[in-house]
């Protein structure tokens, strides 16, 4: 890869984002009848405001099965975000090897250190393969001159060496939003090989903590022995076989200033008062979290109720309001999980309700964005807790929303959020349940001085490191360019989208 000074004067006229999935989620209901809904999850959230009218292109599965044409209802939903929408079409066999098996059954339990849970299935394996070498088929079929092409997170780690086979010269990026794990886990994988030199066919590779990286570099002075590592700092240098990959650490953020914003409308504040009128003279304990065992959700209920077992003065003062966003339910693991979270919300409830209080209320359905900024707005603690997390921007959106500032985040210090966190929030260790009932405990007893001194650093926080200052990072390490270099177009309109993949052009 050359210097940062050639970099510079190659010029970028699109970014195009890759990922598993599309912004948008399409449901067919009827013949030429589709349903189109906004796609949940940190990266959506993330890169949505950065593409909005500036001419880029996203790639990625649209949530429907077999050869459907979803042209038009994609045509739709581009205009509607603000940028190009291309899909790659899967059918139920791909989803289940390459999603719910590969991706889903290997690498998230793997690098989330929950390698117990895992099922190596050499099947597995070859679906992934070739729903990647499918991916690239849109990719090359969309490839313009000008393009910068990033490539995100752990389902799509095969893109790369496949490009390259087919000849594509020009600069692809990387991010990984999940951890990456250290040497004794990531040696159970049997692709491991195949993992870290598809890696380094990209030019650069961004993680989410300098713990994440330095994870990655131990694996790779350990099982790739032609590779060199140079420098410190924000960003290292591999070289091997005549290469140069860059690697970064860029803490991803969020639309600081549109959760203020939001935060702030007529109609957050009016469900909010709503909320608070439900559950009247107490403080409200906020967990929102998708259905997913590395979420550590069982074990802040088992939290909540030592609690209330150890701290009766807590009693009928405090609710947990617990939402929980459907997830994966198709895999037998997430539905056991959603069982044993309801018959432990069930059983705290039973022991602790009283007239007029119940103790935890459960809510098992994705929010609108009204209702999940009023539930911010109107928490005074929120209870993050995973068991390991890429960042966590949960934590993030609370501290947004938090106008007043006289809220108190409890935050896992295995939360990537923590590295930027931990000098505002209180820091637990999810599997110390006594630990967590004791930051609960603190947490409602703290006084108004003291909560807004480590909110306001926490805003702090959040606003310098949003959405656009990651992607800023990200770029300059990667083209030495901002994200300006990609202008928002005024009175932008999408391309046509097509539909069904189009054979590739080759380069």
């Amino acid at each position: 890869m050359p210097d940062s000074g050639a970099r510079s004067a190659k010029r970028f006229k699109r970014l195009v984002v890759v990922s598993n999935r599309l912004p948008v989620v399409l449901s067919q209901t009827g013949e030429d009848q589709w349903d189109i809904e906004p796609g949940h999850g940190g990266l959506v959230t993330a890169l949505a405001p950065v593409l909005r009218n500036r001419g880029g292109l996203w790639i990625g599965w649209p949530g429907t099965q077999g050869d459907a044409d979803v042209g038009t209802p994609l045509g739709r939903a581009a205009r509607d975000v603000g940028y190009e929408l291309r899909p790659v079409m899967l059918t139920d066999e791909q989803i289940d090897g390459f999603y719910y098996g590969f991706s889903n059954e290997i690498v998230w339990p793997l690098f989330h250190d929950l390698q117990s849970r895992c099922n190596f299935d050499p099947g597995y394996w070859r679906a992934y393969s070739d729903v990647n070498r499918k991916f690239v088929d849109v990719i090359v079929a969309a490839h313009e001159a000008g393009d910068y092409l990033w490539v995100h997170d752990y389902h799509l780690l095969l893109v790369a060496p496949e490009l390259r086979r087919r000849g594509y010269e020009d600069s692809i990026g990387f991010f990984l939003h999940i951890p990456f794990p250290p040497l004794d886990l990531f040696v159970k994988l049997p692709w491991r090989f195949e993992f870290l030199r598809a890696l380094l066919e990209y030019d650069l590779i961004g993680f989410q903590t300098s713990r994440d990286r330095r994870n990655f570099v131990q694996c790779i002075r350990a099982l790739a022995k032609d590779v060199e590592v140079v420098g410190r700092g924000r960003v290292l240098l591999l070289k091997t076989r005549g290469r140069e990959i860059r690697v970064g650490v860029f803490p991803i953020g969020i639309d600081y200033g549109a959760f203020v914003e939001g935060a702030g409308a007529s109609e957050v504040a009016e469900a909010a008062w709503y909320i608070h009128e439900n559950l009247p003279n107490r403080q409200i304990i906020l967990g929102v979290d998708r259905l997913d065992y590395s979420k550590g959700i069982p074990q802040r209920l088992e939290a909540f109720r030592t609690t209330l077992a150890r701290f009766p003065d807590l009693r009928e003062k405090t609710s947990l309001v617990q939402i929980v966003v459907p997830s994966r339910e198709n895999i037998p693991d997430y539905q056991i999980l959603r069982t044993e979270i309801e018959h432990l919300t069930s059983q705290i409830n039973g022991e602790f309700t009283q007239h007029g209080w119940v103790p935890i209320h459960y809510i098992f359905r994705a929010l609108n964005r009204t209702e999940l900024l009023a539930h911010y707005r109107t928490a005074e603690i929120a209870l993050v807790t995973p068991l390991k997390d890429g960042m966590n921007l949960v934590a993030k959106e609370f501290c947004a929303c938090s106008l007043e500032e006289n809220c108190v985040l409890i935050l896992s210090e295995f939360a990537g959020a923590a590295a930027q966190l931990q000098r505002g929030a209180l820091m637990v260790n999810p599997y110390d349940i006594e630990g967590v009932a004791e930051a609960i405990h603190q947490a409602f007893h703290m006084t108004t001085a003291e909560r807004r001194l480590r909110m306001r650093r926490l805003r702090h926080s959040v606003r310098r490191h949003d959405i656009f200052w990651w992607v800023d990072a990200f770029l300059h390490a990667a083209i030495a360019s901002p994200l300006d270099s990609f202008p928002v177009i005024e009175d932008y309109q999408p391309r046509e989208v097509v539909g069904r993949s189009s054979e590739p052009r080759t380069h």
